[in-house]
């Protein structure tokens, strides 16, 4: 089987990497022309672990290559994914013009039947959006008789973990218009779910909603937990031994019950927004997505207001920082907690001093230039009247707190993602504080 992803982002390049690793003949286009002249060199734009030795194994093998032109590839093969960013526009919408570029692209040059695939995280009714752009370009053409079938396949990637979410998934949604289309992803899906076979079959606009559910209802629980952690902590609670007790329910598991200092990344701050935007289009407002939108990015600011709580005055104060990306095994900044924490404690006065394993030629371009990037962890914490863990990376899980009491000249622990023993830390003279611990 061939096929041609459009969009060689963070969905589109995992998807066409993990297709060829299992046969598929890919085409991965993209129309700027410096990032495929790089991945046609083996440099990968992106950081997730195993990404960059099955890319540069399949590129080897012929199952895999790059191109900036659409029109040069779509007839050599079965299926065309649509895999462009839908970013957030004007009130929380998602912009749709990457998509809709797409369409008109396979509109001017497709000239045999083809199943073309919205993968990209899109409102309910953008894939019979697509199907008409597309068909009013055969009809210019003069083809309106070409066949062409439509389907859209959300993805449930996690970063730093997308390879594995996508070798093995848990199901596979799948929304289609016609039993060809049925077939012919069904083909596609059952290398990866041979031994769990978990494809899902629905209309197509369910399925655009399902994804936006999805990690909604993800968000939810996020939002959810990190409310209960700061009424915890007034109440003199414990939201560690709360979320125990509330996981040992098997209704509710414990799944993201982890309170912290909110999430981000590409998925949950969009979606939510965009879920938000279609219940308001619609006329069925969504309150409770609404709200957790507005409870993440008042969570954010959560660390900040502790170190405003313990030190008072941050003029001239130096907090070192540990972790930049939105969350482990990745190099993404989008909608990073640490941009809204670094921000608020520069505005107020501080010196921050920085580190991350991966994230930090990534949070150059983002950060303010004041911000000193540590060669280690340690590196950071010198002369720091506080420490502020906002990234659980692994490394930083079992750090060497005596050392660090030796070179911090403060003695304050902002523990962000709840990861370490609040008593060991007080028996060694820290202050420590958490999110809605005791």
């Amino acid at each position: 089987m061939n096929i041609a992803i459009v969009g060689t982002g963070y969905v589109g390049l995992v998807s066409g990497t993990c297709f060829a690793e299992m046969g598929v003949r890919v085409y991965c286009v993209d129309t700027d022309i410096d990032k495929i002249n790089r991945l046609r060199q083996g440099v990968i734009p992106i950081y997730e672990p195993g990404l960059e030795e099955m890319v540069l194994s399949n590129s080897r093998q012929g199952r895999l290559s790059f191109h900036t032109d659409l029109g040069e590839v779509i007839d050599r093969v079965d299926i065309v994914f649509i895999a462009v960013g839908t970013p957030t526009g004007e009130g929380g919408t998602a912009d749709l013009s990457y998509v809709f570029g797409v369409a008109r692209e396979i509109g001017a040059a497709a000239g045999t039947h083809l199943l073309v695939v919205t993968k990209s995280t899109v409102p309910v009714g953008t894939t019979e959006k697509v199907e008409a752009i597309i068909r009013e370009g055969y009809k210019a053409r003069g083809l309106e008789s070409l066949q062409l079938d439509m389907a859209n396949n959300p993805e449930f990637l996690k970063e730093g973990a997308a390879i594995k979410d996508f070798m093995s998934p848990d199901r596979v949604i799948v929304g289609c218009n016609s039993a060809y289309a049925e077939a012919l992803m069904d083909r596609l899906y059952r290398p990866f779910l041979l031994n769990n076979y978990r494809v899902i079959k629905m209309d197509i606009r369910s399925s655009e909603l399902t994804k936006y559910a999805s990690n909604a209802m993800l968000a939810t629980r996020i939002s959810f937990m990190n409310e209960l952690a700061n009424l915890a902590e007034v109440l003199d609670a414990d939201i560690s031994m709360i979320r125990e007790g509330m996981g040992a329910d098997k209704r509710i598991g414990t799944a993201f019950l982890y309170p912290g200092s909110g999430y981000g990344g590409s998925c949950f701050p969009k979606d939510v927004q965009a879920l938000s935007s279609t219940g308001r289009e619609y006329g069925r407002p969504l309150q409770i997505i609404e709200k957790v939108h507005e409870v993440n990015e008042l969570q954010k600011l959560r660390p900040y207001e502790k170190a405003v709580e313990y030190l008072s005055d941050l003029k001239g104060r130096r907090i070192a920082v540990w972790g930049l990306a939105f969350k482990p095994e990745t190099d993404d900044m989008r909608q990073a907690p640490a941009i809204t924490v670094i921000q608020h404690l520069i505005e107020a006065g501080a010196e921050v001093r920085a580190y991350d394993p991966i994230a930090m030629d990534n949070a150059k371009r983002i950060l303010p230039q004041s911000v000193y990037y540590g060669k280690d962890m340690y590196d950071t914490i010198e002369g720091a009247d506080a420490l502020i863990l906002l990234t659980e990376w692994k490394q930083f899980r079992l750090p060497n707190w005596k050392r660090i009491k030796k070179e911090m000249k403060g003695d304050l622990v902002i523990d962000g993602r709840n990861i370490y023993p609040a008593d060991e830390l007080k028996a060694l003279q820290f202050r420590y504080t958490g999110i809605g611990r005791k």
